[in-house]
């Protein structure tokens, strides 16, 4: 497999190869009693749009981010996503390289990661590749068991996922910070604008609470950043109207 190393600014200068970004993170160890340990991942243009010609790849400028994102799959319990970006983005099986799941094995996982998919409506991309594979294990919420706190809940105790990654889209992003369950965001900032009007990487009413983020740290590879922020608890963040 290709390796980049990206840059580090923070937290101190150096270099790390691109898929040992957050190989240390930590996360399975952090994981609530109750429910999975939340990141959410997002690819953002310079000017706040989540797309390019209607795909969040459109906005990758190298291979380095897709290392990354690939990278971030092999070290997770689960992988969430929204409806929407399942059938645009076309999702097929989340690890499909042997290689691959033979590193998930070597490192105490299963071999596939967990798809996890809420639909409140029930409304499913029956024909995604991601929901036809016999290969790819799946947990799929409808009606009142799509609720955010409910569902994680239940994969933490039915399934034992500690870790759960997030890869949106917009409106399920919003939902789960308003529902106070995502622990980091990791947001890739393309060195792209691209004007126009595409989905910005938290879709809907305003939050009554905005989420405070502090940065973990932040990498560089070619103009694209990698930012890592820890969401600050409820407690912490400001009102809406400060």
């Amino acid at each position: 497999m290709p390796s980049f190393s990206l840059r580090r600014l923070l937290p101190a200068p150096g270099a790390v190869a691109a898929e040992e970004a957050y190989a240390d993170a930590g996360w399975a160890e952090r994981a609530p009693a109750d429910r999975p340990y939340v990141v959410l991942n997002m690819i953002l243009s310079a000017d706040g749009h989540a797309s390019r010609d209607g795909v969040s790849g459109g906005l990758a400028i190298d291979r380095a981010d897709r290392t990354v994102f690939l990278a971030l799959r092999e070290q997770v319990d689960a992988v969430l996503a929204g409806t929407g970006t399942i059938a645009t983005e076309r999702y097929r099986r989340l690890i499909p390289q042997p290689e691959r799941r033979a590193t998930r094995a070597a490192a105490g996982l299963a071999p596939d990661p967990l798809a996890v998919i809420l639909s409140r409506s029930g409304n499913l991309p029956v024909d995604a590749p991601l929901l036809t594979d016999p290969d790819q294990p799946r947990a799929i919420y409808t009606g009142a068991a799509a609720d955010p706190r409910a569902a994680l809940a239940d994969l933490r105790t039915t399934h034992g996922v500690r870790t759960l990654l997030c890869e949106g889209g917009p409106g399920l992003n919003r939902a789960l910070i308003a529902a106070d369950v995502v622990d980091e965001f990791l947001l890739t900032l393309s060195p792209l604008i691209v004007g126009g009007t595409a989905h910005p990487a938290v879709e809907g009413t305003p939050l009554p609470d905005p989420a405070r983020l502090d940065i973990l740290s932040m990498y560089d590879h070619l103009g694209t950043l990698f930012l890592r922020y820890r969401i600050a608890p409820p407690s912490g963040r400001l009102p809406a109207d400060g």
